[in-house]
C-alpha cells in the first residue's frame, strides 16, 4: 500500500517551488521524484526550492533523490534550497550531511531571497 504523499508545484518568479506534504518513503519515492524530474525538465539555469513545511518523514531513498536533483542543478548552473523542515526531517537531513551540501533555511522567504 502506497503511503500518502502530495507534492504541489508553484512558481515564485523564476523559482520553481515544490511543496511536500505527508511522508516520503519506499512506497512513493520513485513515483514522486519521477514527477518532480518531469516538472523540472532541463536543469540548466533552474532555481528550485523544496519547501518541506508539511513533510513529516523521509527515507534514505528520498534523500538520494534530493541529492541527485541538487547535483544535476549544480552541474547545469542552477540553484537549489530546502526550506521549512520540521524538526524530525531536519534532524535526518543533518545526520546524513545534506544540510552541509544543499543550502537549508528556516523560511521560504529566506530561500527565495538567497536565490535572487
Amino acid at each position: 500500500m502506497e503511503t500518502l504523499m502530495e507534492v504541489k508545484l508553484r512558481n515564485v518568479g523564476d523559482i520553481i517551488v515544490f511543496d511536500f506534504t505527508w511522508e516520503l518513503d519506499e512506497t512513493n519515492a520513485d513515483k514522486t521524484f519521477t514527477g518532480i524530474y518531469e516538472s523540472i525538465g532541463e536543469f540548466t539555469d533552474k532555481k528550485i526550492l523544496f519547501n518541506m513545511s508539511w513533510l513529516k518523514y523521509l527515507n534514505s531513498k528520498s534523500i538520494g533523490y534530493i541529492a541527485d536533483v541538487f547535483s544535476n542543478l549544480e552541474e547545469s548552473n542552477g540553484k537549489m534550497h530546502i526550506s521549512n523542515c520540521d524538526e524530525g526531517v531536519k534532524d535526518v537531513l543533518e545526520l546524513v550531511g545534506i544540510t552541509t551540501i544543499i543550502p537549508t533555511v528556516d523560511s521560504e522567504e529566506e530561500a527565495i531571497n538567497a536565490m535572487k
